[in-house]
């Protein structure tokens, strides 16, 4: 039998949250959500700049087990449950210089926040999604779990590597059982975060915008699109892979990369 969809409400009825959903591809992608028509919540340590009344803000510092529970404990016990968990947050706050530069809490704090996060909120969130045997769980990885910057973001992209293996793992586990598990590696993002980045790199070097971009770029190897992604074309990918059209889909990673990752 042929389905139809109506894309501007197709998530009409469902609950999603996008964890460090106050800004980037976060912000972007729960703004998506919204638009389709799901009840969204979003999360992270501060309140977003620009707030939206429509979205459910839960303050919470998820690289905390404490954190991760609250959420989890105030979600249910608001909308008794939850279709649609979209793992967005992701940092990288340790220093240049590679591997002796790192010190056990660098390593730490960044598994913490990348790996253990989105782990907890999992097995939060799974028993009554396989209860329902309906739901969709969304790791945001990153093109450095396999393309990594040792110099800069070591700690990262080991984090980011593991997140996609693990990813794997549960979708093997829970597919079965009726919840869908994907993967998103998204390359380097035109973030306001990021646009901060490249103007500290422009004054570090004496160096025009422009010249940091292509710096970039450079240590990326290229990006044959030629630019960064939007955070609207994660959103945009996200959007449809937690949506009814993406129905058969699981177990599958998807990079979002502009062709940087060189390799099949």
């Amino acid at each position: 039998m042929e389905q139809t969809f109506n894309f501007n409400n197709e998530l009409s009825g469902k609950i999603a949250l996008v964890t460090g959903g106050t800004k980037g591809a976060g912000r972007a992608i729960a703004e998506r959500l919204l638009q389709a028509g799901a009840t969204v919540v979003i999360t992270a340590r501060n309140a977003p700049g620009h707030e939206n009344s429509n979205m459910h803000f839960i303050p919470a510092d998820l690289s905390k087990p404490e954190g991760t529970q609250n959420v989890i404990s105030e979600v249910l016990s608001t909308y008794g449950r939850l279709d649609i968990l979209v793992n967005n947050l992701g940092s990288s706050t340790t220093p240049a210089g590679g591997c002796k530069a790192l010190s056990d809490d660098d390593w730490e704090s960044t598994l913490q926040a990348n790996l253990l996060a989105p782990v907890r909120l999992d097995r939060g969130f799974l028993p009554q999604m396989i209860d329902r045997k309906d739901g969709v769980i969304i790791h945001i990885a990153s093109i450095q779990g396999k393309l990594p910057l040792y110099d800069s973001t070591l700690p990262y992209a080991a984090a980011k590597a593991a997140l996609r293996n693990y990813s794997k793992s549960l979708s093997n586990e829970v597919t079965p059982k009726g919840v869908r598990v994907l993967t998103v590696s998204p390359g380097w993002i035109n973030t306001t975060a990021s646009t901060e980045w490249l103007a500290e790199i422009a004054r570090n070097a004496n160096s025009t915008i422009e010249e940091a971009k292509k710096g970039v770029m450079d240590a990326l190897g290229g990006i044959p699109y030629g630019r960064p992604a939007q955070p609207e074309e994660v959103a945009e990918l996200v959007g449809f892979l937690v949506s009814p059209r993406a129905n058969y889909l699981s177990g599958t990673e998807y990079v979002i990369d502009g062709g940087t990752v060189p390799t099949i």
